[in-house]
């Protein structure tokens, strides 16, 4: 089995100049970080008819910035490795990038951000680097802090890597002490290599969870997607309020958890002005 990174050395070590260029040109990682990003503003459920500002965590060479930003909103980025900011710069990034130990705190006026997302480094947190570490001290740092930078109907959205069932617990408890809602979204919880982890925090208060990708409906509407985008690519964006554009947009609030009316044939039909 091959050796976790979190255990090889500490980020800002592990993420030098050879291993930033490495994972910033590498198609597979980009492609499955921009997957992981998508979701993760999926999860978010912002208003499609508005722009945002929102935090990316752990933001690396700005992969899934360039997603946010591709969405229509504004970002800054917080990472603790130099070189992967300096990939980032190179790559003219729209977001502001910060230098910065997560684990030392968000230090962001209180109500900054309308949502925050996090691809791939939360699970950083869990190991202790120095002998001044201590995990559940650094996660609540985290958390706590995050939540004042936060809006107060803002959700934050962490796709992470736990290694075992103790670290998930670690995770959660010391986000619920900060002040979160929310809780675990297991995308493909029954796959080896599609099951992904999310932590999804809320601020108001208390709301039903997204719903998780995995069964045979969802199967269904990835594939619909993944024909939708192939057509996409061939003829650029479906006309606003088109029924592609109608169903495309159900879909997304679909899979955000938000209650959609399902489709019938006559989504997107013009409605006559005779009676």
């Amino acid at each position: 089995m091959a050796k976790r990174p979190e255990h090889s050395a500490p980020p800002e070590i592990f993420y030098n100049n050879e291993e930033a260029k490495k994972y910033s040109s590498n198609s597979r990682i980009i492609e499955i970080q921009v997957e992981m990003a998508e979701r993760a503003l999926e999860l978010l459920a912002l208003n499609e008819d508005e722009s945002y500002l929102i935090l990316d965590v752990g933001c690396g060479s700005g992969l899934s910035g360039s997603v946010v930003e591709d969405s229509g909103h504004a970002w800054i980025g917080v990472d603790i490795s130099r070189p992967m900011l300096d990939i980032a710069v190179d790559r003219e990034v729209g977001g502001d990038l910060i230098l910065s130990d997560m684990g030392q705190g968000m230090n962001f006026k209180p109500g900054t951000f309308d949502g925050a997302i996090s691809i791939s480094a939360l699970q950083w947190l869990c190991n202790a680097d120095k002998t001044s570490h201590n995990p559940h001290k650094r996660l609540y740092k985290f958390f706590s802090t995050l939540l004042s930078s936060l809006t107060r109907t803002a959700r934050a959205v962490f796709q992470f890597y736990p290694e075992n069932a103790e670290q998930i617990e670690m995770v959660t408890a010391q986000a619920m002490k900060a002040g979160f809602y929310g809780g675990l979204v297991i995308d493909y919880p029954n796959s080896t290599k599609a099951k992904k982890y999310f932590l999804v925090l809320m601020t108001g208060g208390s709301a039903p969870l997204p719903k998780a990708l995995g069964n045979e409906e969802d199967e269904k509407r990835i594939s619909y997607i993944k024909k939708r985008d192939m057509c996409k690519a061939a003829r650029g964006k479906p006309l606003k309020k088109s029924r592609d554009w109608i169903l495309a947009k159900k879909e997304r609030r679909r899979r955000q958890g938000l209650d959609t009316r399902p489709d019938t044939k006559y989504t997107g039909r013009k409605r006559s002005t005779r009676f």
